[in-house]
């Protein structure tokens, strides 16, 4: 589980087995029991999400727009 960045106690990452055939560049947010998944393209946006009220959403959907490079970077660093 390769983490990516950590922000406010929310840990962003991807797994290392993405499906196959692998999902489309999305990142996974934890906090506690609390997740989310948001896609990052082709634009950023919350997949689905457990335990998050909207204005924590709002907050991490503006995290993962601002580190869209690092995500992306990341992303293909990792799979290649």
């Amino acid at each position: 589980m390769p983490v990516i960045l950590r922000y406010k106690g929310y840990t962003f990452f991807f797994f290392s087995n993405e499906g196959n055939p692998r999902e489309p560049l999305h990142v996974h947010v934890r906090r506690a029991e609390a997740t989310a998944k948001f896609w990052v393209e082709p634009q950023v946006g919350v997949a689905e999400s457990y335990g998050l009220s909207s204005q924590e959403l709002n907050e991490l959907a503006k995290v993962v727009a601002d580190n869209r490079q690092l995500i992306e970077r990341a992303w293909h660093e990792f799979f290649g």
